[in-house]
């Protein structure tokens, strides 16, 4: 009897600890955070924002969550994965360009010290962390790199993918698990490892702490890579050329209202042929955006497998999932290739061979590989890019490109979505949310839900202030008070102030350019009025100079602030 007596008191006590010391997901009800990054994209490129390109699961996720209509990256990938996982603008992350040193903290080209990443903030509330696909916020090195930035260092638990940015997505340089570089199994693609890894990881989670996931896909950055029977899907889709299938997007935009009927559809690019002239190899260009379209279809096919691996664990319902691109379509045609010529000492890697060229010489199986029309898109012996004639479909119905800071450069799709706290009686499924964002945001939400635990200090060092908003708030409706948002990218200088938005394009291409910058150089800004006039076809500094003058002090005082002023060499 006074052992039945005992095992009923030990119950009890279990049952109590159980109910009161919950784990730490149970207890404050953490959400999981799933963040999804493509690369290299347009605004209008997936579906459910007005592109051709099938992808039924990101437009099921806007269908039952919500899209974004002026969310903002930095125009660039390194700078903006440097500012979604930090919270910072990229120079305050110390990447203001690339990955290489420019002799100022603002561009040190390497992760700063003195700032913290998404991952490294939600440890303190005892999150697990997972990345999978590029990391590109440090330096490539291949022999004796220094790891201190490396994810495994910066806050990841654990991390398979890219430490350097572009490379083929079927042998990829700086190829990583964990913390040492490897070689890719036979049949590796970026998009397909990438995804299983994140399944992988997902699976095995143990469901008693919340995880943050950060998948960032290679695709559909150059090259134009993707199996045979992904592209077979989309011959022949294009064959109205680019003039056309630029119009019918912007039909489809204005349609589900993603655009106002005012604003006007930006001309063709002037250095772009009209469909109907004479463009050589025509088959060429159709299977570039053929193989472009396959690779974005891909990547959704895979998205859809992180959600159903999620679904099967029970975790969809709290587990927020945001969407983002880094960067507006690309223009590069990869014209500093095209001239390189094959070195005699070049020989085919053996299967344990680590890949160290952005641009092999040889697949793994030995064949040459030929560079934009001396090769041909989709398979691993062809490497090209689709170049300006059609990212300037993909940027429908904006201005520009990456590394420019008018819209085309800088505007990506956000799709949220969040069973538990995006429904239709609290925000309206699949609305649209009109306010403007920035990845200086996606910090700022994912602290406010996962705890609220962002450092002063971080390991010896002074941490600033996250620059972003939290977006919740507009998850319900609401609107975010900030004064301004501000960009430079190779001299490229912007600032959006409630609708209006001042904006300079540096002369120069591909190149980093300050000679324009000037604290009280006035005539190369342009005004625009975002709500009448998104697609920046009116500018209206001529009538409005006290708000050019206004708003370019500002820009100055910002550049000031953020380290972009003094100017590196």
């Amino acid at each position: 009897m006074k052992k039945t007596i005992g095992y009923v008191v030990l119950g009890v006590i279990l049952l109590f600890q159980s109910c009161t010391s919950p784990t730490p997901s149970k207890k404050n009800n953490l959400p999981n955070i799933v963040l999804i990054m493509g690369d290299d994209m347009g605004y209008s490129d997936i579906g459910c924002y007005g592109g051709e390109i099938k992808t039924p699961r990101l437009d099921e996720l806007a269908a039952n969550g919500l899209r974004f209509t002026q969310f903002y990256n930095t125009a660039r990938c390194c700078p903006t994965r440097a500012s979604l996982l930090t919270g910072l603008y990229p120079q305050q992350a110390g990447i203001g360009h690339m990955v290489n040193d420019r002799g100022t903290p603002a561009f040190r080209g390497d992760l700063s010290s003195n700032a913290v990443t998404i991952a490294e903030a939600l440890k303190k509330s005892g999150y697990s962390t997972y990345m999978s696909g590029k990391w590109h916020v440090t330096p490539y090195v291949i022999d004796n790199p220094d790891k201190h930035n490396w994810p495994k260092q910066r806050g990841f638990d654990r991390f398979f993918g890219m430490i350097s940015g572009a490379g083929s997505l079927y042998d990829p340089r700086s190829l990583t698990e964990d913390n040492a570089y490897v070689a890719p199994r036979e049949g590796f693609y970026c998009t397909t490892d990438f995804t299983n890894y994140a399944v992988e990881r997902i699976e095995e989670h143990e469901t008693s702490n919340p995880f943050f996931l950060y998948l960032s896909y290679t695709a559909a950055h150059w090259p134009m890579h993707a199996p045979d029977e992904a592209v077979e899907k989309y011959k022949g889709r294009y064959n109205k050329g680019w003039d056309e299938m630029r119009k019918n997007r912007f039909e489809r935009m204005k349609k589900i209202g993603l655009t106002k009927t005012e604003w006007e559809l930006t001309p063709r690019d002037s250095l772009i042929q009209h469909w109907s002239e004479d463009i050589p190899d025509k088959e060429w260009e159709l299977a570039n955006m053929e193989t472009y379209a396959a690779m974005i279809t891909l990547m959704d096919e895979g998205i859809g497998k992180v959600v159903d691996a999620l679904k099967a664990k029970g975790e969809l319902e709290n587990t927020l999932i945001i969407y983002l691109q880094d960067n507006g379509a690309c223009a590069e045609e990869l014209k500093w290739m095209s001239k390189r010529t094959m070195e005699k000492d070049r020989v085919p890697l053996t299967p344990d061979e680590l890949q160290t060229e952005m641009v092999p010489f040889f697949t793994r199986d030995g064949k040459p590989i030929g560079i934009m029309k001396n090769g041909w898109p989709g398979p691993p012996d062809g490497y090209t890019a689709y170049g300006r004639n059609w990212a300037n479909v993909s940027n429908t119905p904006f201005r520009e490109y990456k590394h420019w800071v008018h819209e085309g450069g800088i505007s990506s799709p956000l799709i949220v979505h969040w069973p538990e706290k995006i429904n239709p009686e609290t925000t309206g499924i699949g609305g649209f949310r009109t306010e403007p964002a920035h990845l200086i945001d996606i910090m700022a939400t994912c602290v406010d839900v996962g705890g609220d635990l962002y450092p002063t200090t971080f390991n010896g060092n002074e941490i600033p202030p996250m620059e972003g908003k939290s977006l919740v708030p507009v998850f319900e409706g609401k609107r975010l008070e900030r004064d301004a948002i501000y960009w430079e990218h190779e001299g490229n200088r912007a600032i959006r102030m409630g609708k209006w938005k001042l904006v300079s394009k540096a002369n120069k291409t591909h190149s980093f350019v300050w000679d324009q910058i000037d604290d009280l150089e006035l005539e190369n800004w342009e005004l625009f009025d975002m709500e009448n006039d998104r697609t920046e076809m009116h500018n209206l500094a001529p009538k409005h100079p006290g708000l050019v003058q206004k708003m370019a002090e500002m820009w100055s005082i910002w550049a000031k602030r953020t380290g972009i002023v003094p100017r590196p060499s």
